[in-house]
C-alpha cells in the first residue's frame, strides 16, 4: 500500500499536547520529505472538567475518546497521546502503531521555597493530580498535606506561584518538553515515586486497517521504549489498569535484559506493595503479567476491591 501524501494529527489543545503533536509532525516531515502534515487541535472532556479528580469522572481515557472519534470520522489520520493517558485496552478497530523515544520518566518536585521533598515542613501543602504520587508521598512523608491539583501544566504552575501550595509534583517530561526544566527542584528517585505506566513516552494511535500508516510511522517507533512500555502496560492490564488505583510501573533495558518494577498502594500510603523482575526483553508482556500476578498474590486484589 502506498504511503499517504497527507497526514492529519489529532491532539489535545493544551500547550504540552500541541508540543507533542508538532514534535511528531517535525519527525514525520524529516523521515518523509514532501509529506504534508497538518494538526487538528481538540478540547477533550478531560480538559473541560477541572474541579473533580480524574479517578471520579471516568479516568484518563477522557483525554483520548474525542481524538478517537476524529479518527473514526475521517477528520484525522493519527492521534498523538502521552502514553500514561492511554487506557490499557483500546476500542475495537484501533491500534497503537508507534511509541517514540522516552523523555525523562521521573516525577519532579517544583517549589519556590524548598529545594527538595525532604526539606518540606510539617503540614506543607503539596499538590498533585495523581493517586499514585499521593500514596507514595504519604507513605514516605506522612507529615505533608497532600492536596488535589488539576489543570494543564501552566495552570498548575500558576497555582503554585500564587501561593496555593508550598510545592507541587509534576512529570519531569512535560516540564522539559516545554523548556521549563529549570523549575525542577528535585527529580524524585524511582524509589521515592515510581513513575506511572508509560510516563515520558509518546504513542501514536490510528485505525487498525490503516496499514499505510503503519509503514509511515515505523521510523518513529523506538524499540527500547516500546518494549518497556509494553511490559508496563501488561502489568497494569493484569491489575485492571484503572486510574482509581494507585499503580506504578517502570521498566528499563540493559542489553537484552528488561527489568520491571511494579507498585500498588492504598491511597493513604498505609500499605505499599512492590515487586520487581528481570528477564529477556522479548518476553516483555509475560514479565508484566508475572509482576502483576505477584502483586495480586501479595494482596493487590484487596486494594483494588476496596477502591472499586
Amino acid at each position: 500500500m502506498p504511503i499517504p501524501e497527507r497526514v492529519v494529527i489529532a491532539t489535545r489543545e493544551s500547550p504540552l499536547a500541541m508540543w507533542q503533536a508538532h514534535h511528531v509532525a517535525q519527525q514525520l516531515r524529516a523521515d518523509w520529505p514532501g509529506l504534508q502534515v497538518e494538526i487538528l487541535g481538540m478540547t477533550t472532556r478531560g480538559d473541560q472538567i477541572l474541579d473533580v479528580s480524574l479517578s471520579k469522572i471516568g479516568g484518563k481515557g477522557l483525554f483520548v475518546k474525542e481524538l478517537e472519534a476524529a479518527l473514526l470520522e475521517g477528520r484525522a489520520d493519527i492521534a498523538v497521546h502521552s502514553m500514561k493517558d492511554v487506557p490499557m485496552s483500546l476500542p475495537d478497530g484501533f491500534a497503537l502503531v508507534a511509541i517514540g523515544e522516552r523523555e525523562d520518566p521521573t516525577d519532579a518536585l517544583v517549589s519556590n521555597l524548598y529545594a527538595n521533598v525532604a526539606s518540606l515542613p510539617d503540614g506543607a501543602r503539596v499538590g498533585t493530580s495523581s493517586l499514585r504520587r499521593e500514596s507514595q508521598l504519604r507513605a514516605k512523608f506522612p507529615h505533608l498535606n497532600i492536596s488535589p491539583l488539576r489543570g494543564n501544566l501552566q495552570t498548575r504552575l500558576r497555582k503554585l506561584d500564587e501561593g496555593q501550595y508550598e510545592a507541587i509534583v509534576l512529570a519531569s517530561a512535560g516540564l522539559k518538553r516545554l523548556d521549563l526544566g529549570e523549575r525542577i527542584r528535585e527529580s524524585l528517585s524511582i524509589h521515592t515515586s515510581l513513575p506511572a505506566v508509560g510516563q515520558g513516552a509518546l504513542g501514536i494511535e490510528c485505525l487498525q486497517h490503516r496499514t499505510d500508516l503503519f509503514t509511515l510511522l515505523a521510523k518513529f517507533n523506538h524499540a527500547d521504549t516500546a518494549d518497556c512500555v509494553m511490559a508496563e502496560r501488561s502489568l497494569s492490564l493484569c491489575l485492571g489498569g484503572s486510574c482509581q488505583v494507585p499503580l506504578g510501573g517502570y521498566a528499563e533495558i540493559s542489553g537484552e535484559t528488561l527489568t520491571l518494577r511494579g507498585l500498588i498502594a492504598q491511597p493513604d500510603g498505609s500499605l505499599v506493595l512492590r515487586e520487581q523482575i528481570s528477564g529477556a526483553r522479548q518476553d516483555a508482556k509475560a514479565l508484566g503479567r508475572i509482576v502483576g500476578e505477584r502483586l495480586l498474590a501479595q494482596g493487590a486484589d484487596k486494594i483494588m476491591a476496596a477502591l472499586a
